[in-house]
């Protein structure tokens, strides 16, 4: 039976994403397949893996079609963990396609990957 596995980024500089991924997540490198070119991330409890890394020469896109929403509960651990990522080497994105009321920030990985940090107690607002 065909399943879902995990999301996989690309990303030029592997030990880079993978300090930043680990510390952003909460997420440990597993030694599993690991390569110059590979790095999976694991759950720390154990519970499997949570996002591949794979090295790439491609730069990463401004309006991607698919990325990550990472979930916060409030508005203000949504803002707590903006400023947490930033700190970890995240930057802000100037996105032009926010709505009026979003209840997401559009952030860059250190790769340039686009990702959301969501208020989930905020109206979903659809444009993430």
């Amino acid at each position: 039976m065909l399943r879902l596995g995990i999301p996989v980024l690309g990303v030029t500089d592997i030990p880079r994403a993978v300090a930043f991924w680990s510390a952003a997540l909460n997420l440990v490198a597993s030694q599993e397949w690991a390569s110059e070119t590979w790095r999976t991330l694991d759950h720390v409890d154990g519970s499997g893996r949570a996002l591949g890394l794979l090295r790439s020469d491609s730069p990463a896109e401004p309006h991607p079609r698919i990325h990550l929403d990472l979930f916060t509960d409030s508005a203000e651990e949504q803002r707590s963990e903006v400023r947490r990522l930033l700190g970890l080497g995240a930057r802000s994105v100037d996105w032009d396609l926010y709505p009026a009321d979003p209840d997401f920030v559009v952030l860059a990985d250190p790769d340039g990957n686009i990702f959301c940090v969501v208020d989930t107690s905020h109206a979903p607002s659809g444009a993430s």
